[in-house]
């Protein structure tokens, strides 16, 4: 009977191996799956040698999952609510492991509790990777739509350290923490988003249907009108004539600085401005400050690399500046430097952080010291966030009274000369 050396998960998300004799490959995989251990790997022992058991079929296969791969590592992960879904499932997956109960039976868990069609087939293809031996990891490395490649590799450092239940942990607490941190950006944005496109739909309403109907009864008396009301007539006419000339303006502008956003030097330029902007440019750079500290430290206290570490943030934190200087750092460090010295040498981080980092470096707890970098910046966000809003609102309310009150008194001010002339 051939026997076989196996690679496994066993309970709690651990990897473990060992040999079994059995008439086949799957023999061996169902008789293992009884006392609770999934197979990842298998190999048949021949003389004292194993060979991989793979067809051609499956070597395609594993082409394939390469490719699938190689584009997930080009994603920074999910957003929005599949971040929110991806951060309930990771909690729960983590909950069951620490639990005891074994790989096979948590994913069937998490498919009988899908909410959506879309999360029961991604765990369902999930499920079948693993039972023909792919790794947690790479399994979830195919769909970059819910598993970035940082929770690709913290995964894979918890399968390698048999902590996949308590990294799991820490990445529903990051991703929680990243869903909370977008929304307070994403808060103080709306806001005067939102009041200057009411403020232009007012705008362009009263230009191109109130404006026009009260002018022309003006003109219809014969006296010449006041320079000012000259003024708002030809804005009015251009608004009226050319509404669909500055929609085609505006959407060819929208376009090539979206073009120009995704080469390299556009995205630096572009991002180097909005973060010198006033209270914005405040809040951006934070943000990013924000995320580089959590992800860093998630995944250094995850028992990834910090080189690995350093090009993962890079992808994550949003912003070119921040993302160059990690890049930076990260060069640096192959060369045989710490951290704290590249990281004040890039200039795009507070001397704090720096100061916090040298000290975290000294001490053997960079982690801790990055996490508490992070909280503290968290705190500062919800401080700018309010600040931002409270100057930001008069100075909208005070920009759109200017233009009403402009044209009211554009209006008014021919039909005061005329009520005194009669």
């Amino acid at each position: 009977m051939p026997i076989y050396q196996y690679k496994a998960f066993a309970t709690g998300g651990s990897t473990t191996t060992g040999v079994i004799d059995a008439d086949t490959p799957r023999d061996a995989r169902i008789r293992l799956r009884r006392d609770n251990v999934l197979v990842s790997e298998i190999f048949e022992l021949k003389g004292g040698r194993k060979k991989k058991l793979k067809s051609g079929k499956a070597e395609k296969v594993s082409f394939l999952e390469r490719a699938r791969a190689a584009r997930a590592a080009k994603s920074t992960g999910p957003s929005g609510r599949n971040l929110e879904i991806a951060a309930a499932i990771t909690r729960q997956l983590s909950t069951l492991l620490g639990a005891g109960i074994p790989l096979s039976e948590a994913l069937n868990a998490i498919i009988e509790q899908a909410d959506t069609r879309k999360v029961e087939t991604v765990f369902r293809r999930i499920r079948e990777r693993i039972t023909q031996g792919a790794s947690l990891g790479d399994a979830f490395a195919d769909h970059p739509q819910f598993f970035s490649d940082m929770y690709v590799n913290m995964v894979r450092a918890g399968e390698a350290t048999g902590r996949v239940d308590q990294v799991l942990s820490r990445l529903a607490d990051f991703m929680q923490r990243s869903r909370a941190l977008q929304r307070k950006i994403v808060t103080a944005l709306t806001y005067p988003v939102m009041m200057i496109m009411l403020g232009i739909v007012v705008v362009s309403i009263l230009m191109t249907l109130v404006v026009p109907k009260i002018t022309g009864m003006l003109l219809d008396t014969g006296k010449e009108l006041p320079f000012p009301t000259q003024v708002l007539m030809g804005i009015s006419n251009v608004f009226s004539d050319y509404w669909w000339a500055g929609c085609l303006v505006l959407a060819a502008i929208s376009a090539l600085i979206e073009r120009y956003y995704k080469t390299k030097s556009g995205e630096l330029r572009i991002d180097k401005f909005l973060i010198r902007m006033p209270l914005l440019g405040d809040l951006l750079r934070k943000g990013a400050v924000a995320r580089f500290a959590h992800t860093l430290s998630t995944l250094l206290e995850s028992g990834v690399s910090a080189v690995q570490s350093l090009e993962i943030t890079e992808r994550v934190v949003g912003n070119r500046v921040v993302g160059d200087a990690t890049s930076y750092i990260r060069t640096r460090i192959l060369e045989g430097t710490d951290i704290a010295t590249p990281l004040a040498a890039s200039g795009a981080f507070p001397s704090v952080v720096t100061y916090m980092v040298s000290v975290g470096e000294k001490s053997g707890e960079l982690e801790v010291m990055l996490q508490r970098i992070a909280e503290s910046y968290d705190e500062e966000i919800e401080v700018v966030t309010e600040r931002f809003t409270t100057v930001l609102e008069p100075l909208m309310i005070v920009l759109l009274a200017t233009v009403v009150g402009f044209i009211v008194y554009s209006i008014v001010l021919p039909i005061l000369e005329i009520s005194s002339m009669a």
